[in-house]
């Protein structure tokens, strides 16, 4: 271990048993992951830091996008660890292209309620139309985008 950084070891073993821990709740979805595919999905995770030059502490959005997204008609066993490699990815990207305007559950509801909804279930879909439309206007409207947006969203709430 004296090559290794202690810190990162650790680290990795928390988020494993976090990221198994969610099997309790997708069970009932009929999900599970095994502990390849957590490994997978977290060296999924470190490329995807790597490439889009983000940083994130602690346990990550993994855990959070799997319980967003496990009730989702468009996953089921056979996709599961692909479809989730594949929105945490684009999680990253639009974090990015929307300039960290929307919080981390902002973006997840949208990508969550875009997915069910109008993409049914193709991430290209999601990726390419739906959030790249977001982030555009986002860049382009700025504050006055996102604060007509959320008046919106709470207005919708108020409603239901």
């Amino acid at each position: 271990m004296e090559n290794e950084n202690w810190m990162e070891v650790w680290n990795g073993k928390n988020q494993m048993v976090k990221l198994l821990g969610v099997n309790e709740y997708t069970e009932r979805f009929g999900l599970t992951l095994t502990e390849e595919d957590a490994k997978l999905l977290l060296e999924d995770r470190r490329n995807s830091l790597v490439e889009k030059q983000r940083i994130e502490f602690g346990e990550g959005i993994l855990p959070k996008l799997i319980e967003v997204f496990c009730d989702s008609p468009y996953i089921y066993q056979d996709n599961y660890v692909d479809t989730i490699g594949r929105l945490q990815d684009i999680f990253y990207e639009y974090k990015n292209e929307s300039m960290d305007a929307l919080t981390d559950d902002e973006l997840i509801e949208k990508m969550q309620v875009a997915f069910n909804g109008e993409c049914q279930g193709s991430t290209d879909y999601l990726e390419e139309t739906i959030l790249e439309e977001l982030a555009r206007n986002i860049r382009v409207g700025g504050e006055r985008f996102l604060h007509e947006s959320r008046r919106r969203r709470a207005v919708e709430d108020d409603i239901l």
